[in-house]
């Protein structure tokens, strides 16, 4: 038969899920993102505290839950749909961790502590010191968000400086609100940083077509014309001044005032003018409102003489501008970071419209997988002759990327972030000028693989006003350039002076006509020619012109390298005879260079090494190049790599043999000390020792995952043989080792010698009592007590049940001292357990510490009832403070559960489990009545704590506290009257509930039923009871 249930199949959703525990303690944890439960978990607690605030009629806070509980939900719905992109999920995460801890400080809940990707640190599977700083990371965090809420410009201010200051990297940020210009055309508008002092530009450009209409060319951009001017480093902000500059080309006729449009050549670029604004005070933080829109007064051109460049020169150097309201309404922003960080970070002002515009240049962190290659082409200017016309050319340059076949590379020219690629760029045109001056960057962008095979070609033509004319122009000159030398280097940086060629029309456009030829000045003197005179025409069939050119450019590549000797690294393969000498060559290049293609020379060194894993003709030289690098980084000049290189080795490090080579080569020279020659690459070898291991750790993690452990055995003995030669090298007298020896010393910051038993107990020999004697003598208001507690507590952590026994064996055979250190040690416990170091929302570091205290107490106790039990060792202080310390970790604040939220207590429970104290009424026979009656007190107080199994553990010591007395005086009135009074006290003060008013009878019956049953007098039990 079919079964029927209450509610509908289709409103039904199976959710998978693992069920953990029994009864009582049964968990059910569903199989999703652990955020998501986490979110899940917060909200629960959240919305009980929500309507309490309700009921209390806290509006503000009852407010900021809200918005905060609804932000949960709305992005705990987004993170379930599985839709986002992995960025976007991971900026996300980020959000929702940074809520819940903000959410839970306000809220007084308990810190939540995390790993750098926002998981919730799992207090078993992480060390106590690292937790400890994890808790002060986490608290500082939540603290400043709290301050920045409170004080929110002052705040912004601290925050923004030390974003900056932490940060090699910055952009700035802007955003074109509209363009009040009367141009009458289409137009580009072109904005990018100039520094003044200099007369150049510093950046790309961000281009912006707008149209003849007033608004932006593309409609779907209206108000939201944004750009960040991303590279700069502290270099340019410590320029004297920067500006921004916008330069606006109009785009239509050669002139504005002739009216017969259909007779007139259109799609001209001519000059129109510029807006210029110093931003120097922006860059420098002194000014940062990204609300502000400021007004940058237009300057238009006043004659055909007027360059844009010019234009600008003069906008800088005047006082005002008479803009007669003409001008542009931007807001800037300088935002700390690369452009990853800054789209995490400010997502509300740059998000993927945003149009990226570079510095001209590399910025001062190139991160591995920063790959980049970019040409940046100015025209500079030009001189040319008017030839057969009566006045000067209106000359029209044209860029172009061909192939060596004459083919040309389609959409490899950026005019500008945020505009489409395009295969050819034509210049602004000068009217009747002779020696125009441009100033005018492209970016060109071309395929590593097509790098070497093309070539920027310049065509010359003169443009007509008239329509009919213009079309009969043709292309009148021709200048080129290789972007590849004949040493496999790339073209230089700086100014080239083209030569420019004539020929017809057909044959310039063929490259077989000229790429044979001389491209620039310097070359055609270097093959024996003259830039003037008859011998130029034995140059082929181009003649080379009396006009001139000049071009100049930058490039930013990380493949292609301007240095023979570091090109001959990168390309080994092509000629391993020169192999040897390369790997020395590299050791002479300039550091500036090595650091644009660190992750490249790196990759060459490991594959090198990796494909020659039979031989070791080249170890020793890759090693010392890979020395040289780690140095060259450790150089105060580069030391902003640091993060690159530790970036390589996590992400992109893949030789899984190197490992075996570098510990070889490392003991070979370790070994060899004290020979001459060998000191000075020693000494730079030790210093760079902390980057060596960590390629030799991660080298044999990549091939344990790739072969599952094999050669362990063989690994393991080969860093043992490199620990001995270092400690023989270390023990040698010798002169030759003193300074390697001095550097080598900071080995001991990185060894890390893993949870030995050995060590250990080097560790607990030497520290264990001394850290304990300071936290002792330390006051609670010390700024170190947090930190020498959680040494302590690590060492605890660390020690077995033989560390234990093997502490009590190092005081010998003196008593005293042993007596001394329990009772200090109890002492401390104590005073810790009263009044935690830590603050209460250190959940997690305060269980921490006392499932550490816990064990070490259980351990004394066992050497309590070992040594000091007996008639002759027995010790009555010293056992009065271990049941006083017992009594206090039992009742201390943090472990009474009935006090806390019940989403609290299932943590607790979940990452503690149940707490267990080896705390019976140990002493035996006649030391027993030395407890009666000053431990009745604090027995009972324990016995209040409403756990029943604690309170079924501790009740029957009364019975037994009785028994003792009974037997010791014939009578136990002592005990009578200080439980009566106690007990009385604590039921008066609310302690107490009906659950322990029946346990207590029916334990203490029990017990007395035993007795009787055993013969024994009980009865008396029920005066003391019957309450």
């Amino acid at each position: 038969c079919l079964s029927k249930g209450i509610f509908p199949a289709s409103y039904i959703h199976l959710k998978e899920a693992i069920v953990e525990g029994k009864g009582q303690h049964e968990t059910v944890i569903p199989n999703e993102l652990p955020l998501i439960q986490e979110v899940t978990t917060t909200l629960r607690e959240w919305s009980i505290i929500w309507r309490q605030l309700y009921v209390q009629d806290n509006r503000e806070m009852f407010r900021s839950v809200r918005h905060m509980i609804y932000d949960l939900i709305e992005w705990r719905s987004q993170i379930l749909s599985g839709t986002l992109p992995q960025d976007e999920l991971k900026e996300l995460k980020k959000k929702v961790t940074a809520k819940i801890d903000y959410g839970n400080r306000i809220l007084d809940l308990d810190l939540v502590v995390r790993d750098e990707d926002g998981n919730i640190l799992d207090p078993e599977q992480t060390s106590t010191i690292s937790l400890f700083r994890a808790h002060e990371i986490a608290s500082k965090q939540v603290e400043e968000r709290l301050q920045e809420e409170k004080s929110q410009k002052q705040n912004i201010d601290i925050n923004r400086q030390a974003k900056f200051a932490a940060t090699p990297s910055f952009a700035l940020f802007v955003n074109l609100k509209n363009v009040v210009c009367k141009i009458g055309e289409d137009a580009e508008v072109l904005m990018s940083l100039y520094d003044p002092l200099e007369s150049k530009f510093i950046s790309e450009n961000y281009l912006v077509r707008w149209s003849s209409c007033g608004l932006p060319k593309d409609i779907d951009r209206l108000h939201n014309l944004r750009a960040v001017f991303t590279d700069l480093g502290s270099k340019d902000l410590k320029r004297e001044k920067i500006s921004f500059v916008c330069q606006i080309v109009r785009v239509g006729r050669m002139e504005l005032r002739d009216n017969n449009t259909r007779k007139l050549t259109s799609g001209l670029r001519r000059p129109f003018g510029v807006a210029v604004m110093d931003v120097t005070d922006i860059i420098n933080g002194k000014v940062d409102d990204e609300d502000k829109q400021h007004f940058i007064p237009f300057q238009p051109v006043a004659g055909e003489n007027d360059f844009l460049q010019t234009v600008i020169n003069k906008v800088i150097a005047a006082k005002e501008v008479n803009h007669k309201g003409q001008g542009l309404w931007v807001t800037l922003k300088l935002l700390p970071g690369d452009i990853h960080q800054i789209r995490k970070e400010f997502p509300h002002l740059v998000d993927r419209s945003t149009a990226v515009a570079r510095k001209m240049g590399f910025p001062e962190i190139i991160m591995p997988g920063d790959v980049r290659n970019d040409i940046y082409v100015t025209l500079v200017q030009g001189d040319f002759d008017k030839g057969s016309k009566t006045t000067a050319k209106n000359v029209e340059v044209t860029v172009s990327v061909y192939d060596e076949d004459g083919k040309r590379l389609e959409s490899v020219i950026f005019p500008g972030a945020g505009d489409e690629a395009i295969s050819e760029y034509k210049s602004v045109i000068y009217y009747q000028v002779k020696q125009p001056r441009w100033f005018e960057t492209v970016k060109v962008a071309i395929p590593i693989e097509d790098v070497n095979r093309s070539h920027l070609r310049f065509t010359f033509r003169h443009r007509s006003s008239q329509d009919s004319k213009d079309k009969s122009e043709k292309i009148f000159a021709l200048a080129f350039v290789k972007l590849m030398r004949y040493d496999g280097t790339t073209l230089r940086d700086g100014e080239h002076d083209l030569i420019v060629y004539k020929a017809e029309a057909k044959k310039l456009e063929d490259a077989s006509t000229y790429l044979s030829l001389p491209s620039t000045k310097i070359e055609l003197e270097e093959k024996g020619h003259s830039a003037t005179g008859k011998s130029m025409q034995n140059l082929g069939s181009c003649t080379i012109s009396k006009d001139s050119f000049q071009i100049s450019t930058l490039v930013c590549s990380t493949k292609l390298t301007q240095n023979v000797d570091l090109l001959g690294l990168l390309k080994w393969r092509s000629n391993t005879s020169l192999l040897h000498q390369n790997l020395k060559q590299l050791m002479k290049v300039d550091g500036g260079e090595v650091v644009k293609f660190l992750q490249d020379t790196l990759d060459a060194l490991f594959n090198i090494m990796m494909e020659n894993s039979e031989s070791e003709t080249f170890d020793t030289l890759v090693f010392d190049a890979l020395v040289f690098i780690i140095g060259l980084i450790a150089d105060r000049k580069f030391q902003h790599f640091n993060p690159v290189l530790e970036t390589y080795i996590k992400k992109h490090f893949s030789a899984t043999l190197a490992y075996t080579k570098l510990t070889k080569v490392l003991k070979t020279y370790v070994d060899n000390a004290e020979k001459c020659g060998i000191t000075d690459q020693l000494f730079k070898a030790m210093k760079a020792l902390e980057y060596i291991f960590k390629f030799i750790v991660r080298s044999r993690i990549l091939f344990n995952q790739l072969y599952e452990n094999k050669g362990e055995a063989d690994f393991r003995e080969s860093l043992l043989q490199l620990f001995k030669s270092i400690n023989e090298m270390m023990s040698s007298n010798s002169d030759q080792t003193v300074i390697v020896k001095v550097c080598a010393f900071h080995v001991y910051s990185f060894a890390s010698s893993g949870p030995t038993q050995r060590h250990v107990q080097i560790i607990m020999e030497n520290l264990l009592r001394t850290v304990n004697r300071t936290v002792i003598s330390m006051g609670r208001d010390s700024e170190l007590i947090g930190s020498f507690v959680a040494c302590m507590t690590a060492i605890l952590r660390q020690m077995e049940d033989y560390h234990y026994a093997h502490l009590i064996k190092t005081f010998g055979k003196m008593r005293s001292d042993v007596v001394d250190f329990l009772m200090e040690t109890f002492i401390m416990f104590k005073n810790l357990i009263g009044k935690n170091v830590y603050p209460f929302d250190w959940v997690i570091m305060n269980m921490m510490q006392n499932k550490v205290f816990l064990r070490a107490i259980n351990q004394y106790a066992d050497m309590l009832n070992k040594k000091f039990l007996d008639q002759t060792n027995f010790e009555l202080q010293l056992w009065n403070n271990y049941f006083h310390l017992a009594v206090a970790f039992l009742t201390q604040e943090s472990l009474q559960l009935e006090n806390f939220s019940s989403a609290k207590r299932a943590k607790i429970l979940n990452n503690q489990g149940l707490f267990t104290l080896k705390c019976i009424f140990s002493p035996k026979g006649q030391h027993k009545i030395k407890f009666i009656p000053e431990m009745v007190g604090p027995i009972l107080e324990m016995t209040l704590i409403p756990e029943t199994e604690l309170r079924k553990a501790t009740i029957p010591i009364f019975f037994d506290m009785m028994q003792c007395e009974f037997h010791s005086t014939r009578s136990f009135q002592r005990f009578e009257n200080e439980i009566i009074t106690k007990l009385d006290h604590e039921v008066e003060g609310g302690r107490g509930d009906e659950q322990y008013k029946v346990l207590f009878f029916l334990s203490a019956h029990q017990k007395a039923s035993e007795c009787l049953g055993n013969g024994r007098r009980g009865g008396t039990w029920r005066v003391v009871t019957g309450w």
